[in-house]
């Protein structure tokens, strides 16, 4: 007679927590959910249901042709996600997006969880790391972990390996920003280690548009903290609009100093400020707006920093905040699988990891699940492909990030969303006309690019999971039979 493997433990019933359950149930192995909600509140959560939304009740879009956002709804989706399922039973009219009822949703998920006979829930609170004879565990607590833990996981790992709070600056496609307008050079053309002189793009201002931008930061909407998400201003993250409010030329003796910079178009005339955007993650796709962490709400962001010059039709991986979120310090402490490089049989997931938004964490716990699973079977652990959207998130949290050359030893790592700045590019010459082979141009070009990397990331993510491909399974369920 086959033993029954021993439980996996999930500390946080939130969408991660549940959905690396659900997975982990999903193979036969027992689990226990420990969940403090019913014995103690959070100051964000209303009720003890699992999976509770405590923002808003999108998904965000559902298209899965040319949004990442839609990419990963199909992902989960193809691999038996249990908040997809919840999600689209509990849908309420939204446009392209998807949007629950808020309540339907949790009632759903807890119902399902509650109801499986593999998975046991505790309520209770976990105020240290777990025992040693817990010996495989997911952390899946989210941004609001309870103080007692979140203490204990930094004494763990040493103090700068959690963030109680971001500090964030947009972060801009980089193949939006126009180049005729901006240029590559480092600040008096210093060549840091792995520099090359030029690895920063810089968009110059005159006195006019300076002075007009200062302004409008400093009248735009801007988001206005809760008592209990106080967040504390450092000198090293001041909000971009704060240091505006210092005077007029805070700024542009700050994170907008002209000094050591030569404009490549026009020699000629220096900038009187000048924005400086530096590489962001290790493909090169995508650029952060050096000191321009921000807490102007997300309209007022992009209407504001559309009039810096080179930036007009910029695209936005990630727009600018400053809140409360607690997590660590990923590409440093996890490895591939989100195990715990000291602490092996211990992982990570949902928005502790450094990811944003519901779908990525439920996504997080879901691979989460589907590692910890292998390992208690004793099966080889399949790391999903970069090109799919797990993938592509996967590594933005495992060491897709970059340290910066000019400030050693600070802090770079940030939560991000799901987005197509974080996929590979596609190979040389992709992107090409099916009818005549000629290339695509301007809003074509980055509307084919989104198709491609789409379709690409569903028929890679089908690989991995073992599904047949998409032509494949149309055929089959038109009754075409496979050659």
């Amino acid at each position: 007679m086959t033993k029954a493997p021993s439980p996996i433990h999930i500390i946080g019933g939130g969408l991660a927590g549940s959905e690396a359950a659900w997975q982990i149930a999903s193979r036969g192995i027992p689990v226990i959910i420990h969940e403090m909600r019913g014995l103690r509140m959070t100051d964000a959560h209303k009720t003890d249901n699992l999976a509770e939304l405590v923002c808003s009740n999108s998904f965000r879009s559902d298209d899965a042709t040319s949004n990442a956002v839609g990419v990963l709804h199909a992902e989960l989706r193809l691999a038996g996600s249990l908040i997809m399922a919840a999600a689209d039973a509990n849908q309420v009219p939204a446009g392209g997006a998807l949007a629950v009822d808020r309540e339907g949703f949790a009632e759903a998920v807890t119902a399902r969880v509650m109801a499986h006979p593999l998975i046991t829930v505790v309520r209770e609170e976990i105020t240290g790391l777990p025992p040693a004879e817990w010996n495989n565990v997911i952390i899946a607590t989210g941004p609001l972990t309870a103080p007692a833990l979140g203490e204990a996981i930094a004494r763990e790992n040493g103090a700068d390996s959690l963030s109680f709070f971001d500090a964030i600056a947009p972060i801009v496609h980089r193949d939006s920003i126009n180049m005729d307008v901006a240029w590559y050079q480092s600040r008096y053309d210093k060549v840091g280690p792995g520099g090359t002189g030029k690895d920063y793009i810089n968009c110059p201002m005159d006195r006019e548009q300076y002075e007009a931008f200062v302004n409008a930061l400093m009248a735009g909407d801007k988001t206005v903290f809760k008592d209990w998400e106080h967040v504390p201003y450092f000198d090293g993250c001041l909000p971009i609009e704060v240091m505006a409010e210092r005077g007029p030329e805070t700024l542009r003796h700050g994170p907008m100093k002209p000094m050591g910079l030569t404009n490549a178009h026009n020699p000629g005339v220096k900038a009187y400020a000048v924005v400086q955007l530096r590489q962001d993650n290790a493909l090169g796709t995508l650029y952060n707006m050096v000191g321009f962490q921000t807490k102007l709400k997300y309209g007022a962001q992009t209407e504001i920093f559309r009039m810096i010059p080179g930036l007009e039709n910029a695209e936005f991986a990630r727009l600018g905040g400053l809140h409360r979120n607690t997590y660590i310090n990923s590409p440093v402490l996890l490895d591939m699988s989100l195990q715990l490089k000291s602490r092996p049989g211990l992982r990570f997931a949902g928005q502790i990891t450094g990811c944003e938004g519901y779908v990525e964490s439920s996504s997080i716990g879901l691979l989460a699940g589907r590692f910890s699973a292998a390992e208690r079977l004793g099966e080889p652990l399949a790391l999903p492909p970069v090109t799919s959207a797990f993938g592509a998130l996967l590594n933005h949290i495992t060491g897709g990030h970059l340290v910066s050359d000019d400030e050693p030893g600070k802090r770079s790592f940030q939560p991000m969303n799901i987005n197509f700045g974080l996929f590979p590019e596609l190979p040389p010459g992709a992107i090409t006309r099916p009818d005549n082979g000629k290339r695509f141009r301007g809003k074509e070009k980055s509307a084919a690019k989104k198709q491609l990397v789409a379709e690409r990331a569903l028929e890679d993510c089908r690989a991995w999971l073992g599904l047949p491909p998409a032509q494949v399974r149309r055929d089959l369920e038109a009754g075409i039979p496979a050659e």
